[in-house]
């Protein structure tokens, strides 16, 4: 049986694995203390209390020696997703994760938005619209991962434009 790690050996285990904001870190970290104390059961784990100031401490040391960074994290997690989704998906998921887009990562998401959503109606459908049904579905498509209503009308808009010409 391997011996266990510790708080701070398990933290940089899981950011070895990928980058995580500090809330996502914080909750997976205060689980395995928790957890830990149950298999124990001998209640040596101190109190909820305690083990917040402990996870506490591990995540300041991590972000003192720049092992952890929501920076890093925004700028992975946006890069992962940004061919896939819309800005709206992706600022709900960070903040999900407590951290928010940067004015220059927002700036370039805004940018790109048309051609990214373009780009997912392509891959996905291949051809534009032929009907309104066909339309409809397609703007639910893109709706549901995350393009503005705007960016969605522009795209289809766009691409019956496209076979008119």
């Amino acid at each position: 049986m391997r011996p266990r790690l510790s708080l701070k050996g398990r933290a940089l285990q899981l950011l070895a694995q990928r980058e995580h904001s500090r809330l996502e870190l914080r909750r997976k970290l205060l689980r395995r203390l928790r957890d830990d104390a149950r298999r124990d059961d001998t209640g040596a784990q101190g109190t909820p209390a305690d083990r917040q100031a402990e996870v506490d401490a591990v995540l300041d040391w991590l972000q003192a020696h720049r092992h952890l960074s929501d920076e890093r994290f925004v700028e992975s997690r946006v890069h992962a997703r940004a061919a896939r989704f819309g800005n709206l998906r992706i600022q709900q998921e960070l903040s999900q994760h407590g951290v928010e887009l940067t004015p220059a990562i927002a700036d370039e998401l805004r940018d790109s938005e048309k051609s990214r959503a373009r780009e997912v109606q392509q891959r996905k459908f291949g051809s534009p619209p032929s009907t309104p049904a066909d339309r409809a579905r397609q703007a639910r498509f893109l709706a549901g991962r995350g393009f503005s209503a705007e960016v969605v009308w522009h795209v289809l808009r766009g691409a019956a434009d496209n076979e008119d010409a």
